[in-house]
């Protein structure tokens, strides 16, 4: 039988306040126990998932090993303006004169993720 992911463990400074970045991102709230100080917080991700925010006394130094690809349900410079205005920083602009590409962004911490191209934008160009 296979194992099934029930936790993304990021590694940060201050777990509430990324998780409410992240709460942002994601479109859903943290956990209802968790609140300011809590040395771990989780923000449920409504599918069996959910981002667990990991307090640890090292600031992040590389690039991460892992990161998050997300499709927004606007289109991808919608939700790359927005996440900016959030607070999150354009790492990489991998975004091409055709529409296709991505953005990497990084979280308050520098955490890496990319902002995809939304199922509309792909639908519009056949991919």
């Amino acid at each position: 039988m296979p194992s099934l992911v029930e936790n993304l463990i990021i590694d940060c400074a201050d777990p509430y306040e990324l998780a409410q970045f992240w709460s942002e991102v994601v479109g859903k709230p943290v956990d209802d126990e968790d609140e300011p100080g809590d040395p771990e917080v989780l923000v449920p991700l409504g599918n069996g998932i959910r981002l667990f925010f990991n307090q640890v006394p090292e600031v992040k130094t590389i690039k991460n090993r892992l990161h998050l690809c997300l499709v927004p349900d606007v289109p991808r410079d919608v939700e790359v303006e927005r996440l900016l205005k959030l607070g999150a920083t354009l790492l990489d602009d991998r975004r091409r004169p055709d529409g296709k590409g991505w953005a990497v962004l990084g979280d308050l911490e520098g955490n890496e993720f990319c902002i995809l191209r939304s199922a509309a934008e792909k639908a519009a160009t056949g991919d």
